[in-house]
């Protein structure tokens, strides 16, 4: 069994493979197991000879893990009455379409309502060949798919998923939206159950599938439909022997209804994922804290004219923008794996579908001001939170938000593209993954007492070519902007890493959220007394989140504190609790309990007082016993 002691990183000299954008580029990561770098090896059990499905298969695990161009997506052949069950195959990389999700093409491909823009810029996105088939895809359909017909077809995969030897596949209950309505999760997986004990133990890396968090971003969840069913019988069910998967296609679900944004009580649930307060985060956190994911995906869209053409005279341009995840305290080994074995082969893609990507970037809604941000670099959104749970935590957005169902081919199209590509080099690199989730969970573990630890960052800032659109020739426009790019943060604010914080017994409502993250939580058993920093509050007011767009939507301000440190040897009650920090979670527990933060728990209300939570700096010698 190879060791993590025998990984090596290093930096090539060669110039990076991506295309577009200004990437932390110039990277190589060779895992030297047993001697052989990795990053040469080739999945020798995917060829093996089954049949023409398996052996395409193969190649297109290979492809999406190099940069090597993949075929142009062409139309599938007829499929023989005589063989229902077998998959029709397309050289998509990595699309498929079983016959029943294809349909002929619309009669038009013209909006019923008004273009959102010349017709010269709509010329530029042209539909793709194939048609797919969703419920809220079919021909002259007007809604989009259901939340019904959603349950409906994650149950009728699940059931031809089970048809087939050795998969196993559920449709769980994943919670309630504010409104009542449930969340589901579809699991496929070779494991001997689909129970998150069972994925855990089959020894293959669990890739996690969010869709439509937002509301009126919909064509994520249409594709997770259609990779749900690809994956349950058709041409990605060898994936299976590889990985396993957990769909949520649709985490939005009163958002989706009423075609907004936000959740029903008003919140943006992607700035919600630190603090738990809506009941559609809390679901995506149990999941994530049940199936502990590698790997997590969240599909968006974004807006496409409004802001930026009265900022930029210019229309959004690309397919796709794509960013993993963002946020101080990310363990390098895992930026360096985002970056490697994923956003590079999904560019190539990508690119070999004609479809062109960026990196994730918006601006806010001051018309005034002209800059251009990355994504965000806070611990709120799924990207950073996900990636503090040291899972490959991965951005997808296409061009949506504003169009209607303008192009809406062409948008699940990219999307499904994106996703293949993922879940195919998950699969070239189901070994390393394997090992590479315990390995970064230990090395967060060990950093506990020492060392220090990023309290607050910031973006750098610098000038980027933003290649945009004409809004009435549709020709190229190329604008300089200011970039506040994510890829390199600026320490702001620093503390020694404590082992731990100590939480007073009224801290109930921290604690049940820090819980359902997955962080250990213990409870003191005994008074006794440890050496802490307790904060000094220095001053105080009130104030808004924020995010790059602007002001978050929230029900209450926050409270923007600024604090010193007082250190001492402090009494501590029975009742009381206790968090360590040598736990794989430890860096999201920094991000949720250092205080002068705006996603803080003391921030937003969730811890009491300052004076209920104090930096333990010496390894505790407290009765201490876990929560039931």
């Amino acid at each position: 069994m190879p060791v993590f002691s025998q990984i090596s990183l290093r930096w090539a000299q060669a110039a990076s493979e991506n295309v577009n954008s200004p990437g932390p580029s110039n990277m190589d990561i060779n895992l030297n197991l047993q001697g052989k770098p990795m990053t040469h090896l080739r999945s020798a059990k995917l060829l093996r000879p089954l049949t023409r499905a398996h052996l395409l298969l193969a190649a297109l695990l290979l492809s999406a893990c190099t940069s090597t161009p993949l075929p142009p997506w062409s139309r599938p052949s007829a499929v023989s009455p005589a063989a229902p069950r077998t998959p029709v195959i397309t050289a998509l990389p990595p699309v498929v379409t079983a016959p029943a999700a294809v349909t002929a093409p619309p009669p038009t491909t013209r909006p019923a309502s008004p273009l959102p823009y010349s017709a010269a810029v709509a010329a530029r996105y042209p539909e793709p060949s194939l048609v797919y088939a969703t419920p809220g895809l079919q021909p002259g359909r007007t809604q989009f798919t259901t939340q019904a017909e959603i349950q409906t077809w994650l149950r009728e995969q699940a059931s031809a998923a089970s048809g087939t030897p050795g998969v196993m596949a559920n449709v769980v209950p994943a919670g309630r939206s504010q409104r009542g309505v449930t969340l589901e999760a579809l699991v496929l997986t070779r494991a001997a159950g689909t129970d998150p004990l069972s994925l855990q133990a089959n020894g293959r890396p669990t890739v996690m599938l969010v869709g439509q968090q937002h509301g009126d971003e919909p064509a994520g969840s249409e594709a997770m439909l259609v990779i749900a069913r690809e994956l349950a019988q058709g041409l990605l069910q060898p994936l299976l022997e590889r990985i396993n998967v957990v769909i949520v296609p649709r985490a939005n679900p009163d958002g989706a209804a009423a075609g907004t944004r936000v959740t029903a009580g008003g919140l943006d649930m992607n700035r919600d994922h630190l603090l738990l307060n809506t009941p559609e985060a809390q679901a995506l956190a149990a999941v994530a804290r049940d199936y502990r994911p590698t790997v997590v995906v969240d599909a968006h869209e974004y807006t496409v004219t409004g802001r930026f053409v009265e900022k930029f005279a210019a229309i959004q341009k690309f397919d796709a923008l794509f960013q993993y995840a963002t946020t101080p305290n990310l363990p390098e080994f895992l930026t360096k794996a985002a970056e490697e074995w994923y956003r590079r082969p999904l560019l190539s893609a990508l690119k070999a579908q004609g479809l062109g990507s960026e990196w994730y970037y918006t601006t806010s809604s001051d018309l005034q001001d002209k800059k251009i941000s990355m994504g965000g670099t806070l611990a709120d959104t799924g990207r950073n939170v996900d990636g503090l749970k040291n899972a490959v935590s991965l951005l997808i957005e296409t061009r949506g938000v504003g169009i209607g169902r303008l192009h809406i081919q062409r948008r699940v199209h990219t999307h499904v593209t994106a996703i293949m590509s993922v879940l195919g080099s998950t699969a070239q690199r189901s070994s390393e993954l394997h090992e590479l989730r315990p390995y970064l969970d230990k090395e967060v573990s060990s950093l506990a007492c020492k060392s220090d630890a990023v309290v607050e960052a910031v973006p750098t800032t610098t000038q980027h070519e933003l290649v945009m659109l004409d809004p009435s020739s549709g020709a190229d426009k190329v604008v300089m902007v200011d970039w506040d790019s994510a890829l390199v943060l600026r320490p702001v604010k620093t503390r020694v890493r404590p082992c731990g914080y100590w939480l007073s017994a009224s801290a109930t409502t921290a604690v049940e959220r820090l819980r359902l993250q997955g962080i250990q939580v213990l409870k003191v058993t005994a008074s006794g007394s440890v050496l802490g920093d307790s904060y000094r509050e220095i001053s105080r007011t009130a104030g808004e989140r924020m995010d790059v767009r602007g002001s978050i939507s929230d029900a209450d301000r926050i409270v923007v504190v600024q604090t010193g440190l007082a250190r001492s040897l402090l009494d501590v009650s029975r009742g009381s609790y206790y968090v360590p920090l040598n736990q794989p979670l430890g860096n999201l527990a920094i991000a949720a309990l250092e205080p002068d933060t705006q996603s803080s728990y003391f921030a937003n209300r969730l811890l009491p007082d300052l004076q209920g939570i104090v930096r333990v700096m010496a390894p505790p010698s407290l009765k201490l016993e876990e929560l039931p």
